[in-house]
């Protein structure tokens, strides 16, 4: 069984933050964990004023007065209050820092968290996580397990003591998806849930199209596939929650949100692989496709 004693919930007053948040306490809840509401304000800024007219010499720098760090913990704290679970202790943190990504992983790894929660914000494409943003950042650097919440994920508080009891788990093989179903597996095991666990088989079109047709089979690919998916799930995990296997012919991403959206599932766990981040996230990775495109709450963690 995963120990979940602390989450770490970096919040910005958004909804998006307040939806994380939710997951974090509907986690919290379930495993007995200690949640810190981070927020992080930028240092204090130094404004350089426009001349008043073309010749003249420019006003001297004005320092901005610092944030009132006093008041933002209280507007934290309001936050917290509104989604307040009893049972559940919540500390609140308020840092300064000039980039907010590398101050989230670093109170992450000060506090020795066992889990980041964030929200992605609601816009489209590229543009509603992968151009730069926070949770990309975090994502791509941080060596703790990692939940984003997207904006259309029903909130975890209202299902009751168990947040996630439909659980999907996409496997690819390798050490980062055993890991990953470990994880999910406990997840449903403490939750009475169940868990279904995906392999995409990926065959290209020009490779289909072309090949000898006795290249190409994929029947016993699929027999092949069903056989190392029944062998790395086990019997341990047959024995601790309800598991179905399930083996599906397409590309990755597409198939296991189809699967997701056709279970309802309300949460997806994925293993990440331990190449360069920028290959990793940017030049097709599974994982950020499913993570761009899952209407539910995904998890991520590396071998």
């Amino acid at each position: 069984m995963i120990e979940l004693k602390q989450i770490l919930c970096p919040v910005d007053f958004s909804d998006f933050s307040r939806r994380a948040l939710d997951h974090a306490l509907g986690v919290a809840r379930c495993y007995g964990s200690t949640v810190t509401a981070l927020h992080v304000v930028p240092p204090a800024g130094v404004v350089t004023p426009a001349p008043y007219y073309v010749g003249t010499d420019t006003a001297p720098p004005v320092m901005l007065p610092p944030v009132d760090r006093r008041l933002v913990a209280q507007q934290v704290e309001r936050l917290v209050s509104a989604e307040q679970v009893p049972g559940v202790r919540v500390d609140v943190l308020v840092e300064e820092a000039p980039d907010v990504y590398r101050e989230i992983l670093a109170q992450a790894d000060r506090l020795s968290v066992d889990l980041i929660v964030m929200g992605t914000h609601g816009r489209s494409g590229f543009e509603r996580l992968f151009l730069g943003s926070t949770a990309e950042k975090v994502l791509r650097k941080s060596r703790r397990a990692v939940m984003t919440v997207p904006p259309g994920a029903p909130n975890a508080m209202p299902r009751g003591p168990v947040p996630f009891t439909r659980i999907l788990c996409p496997m690819d093989f390798s050490d980062s998806s055993k890991a990953a179903l470990d994880y999910a597996a406990s997840l449903a095991r403490e939750g009475h849930g169940a868990l279904t666990v995906v392999h995409a088989l990926e065959v290209l079109p020009l490779y289909a199209d072309f090949a000898p047709p006795a290249v190409v089979d994929l029947e016993a690919w699929t027999r092949d596939a069903e056989r190392r998916l029944g062998q790395m799930v086990g019997d341990a995990v047959r024995a601790s929650c309800v598991v179905e296997e399930v083996v599906v012919t397409g590309t990755p991403h597409r198939e296991i949100l189809s699967l997701a959206a056709a279970l309802d599932s309300d949460l997806i766990v994925m293993g990440v692989q331990g190449r360069n981040a920028a290959d990793l996230f940017f030049f097709g990775s599974t994982t950020h496709q499913v993570v761009r495109g899952a209407h539910c709450a995904v998890i991520t963690l590396r071998g």
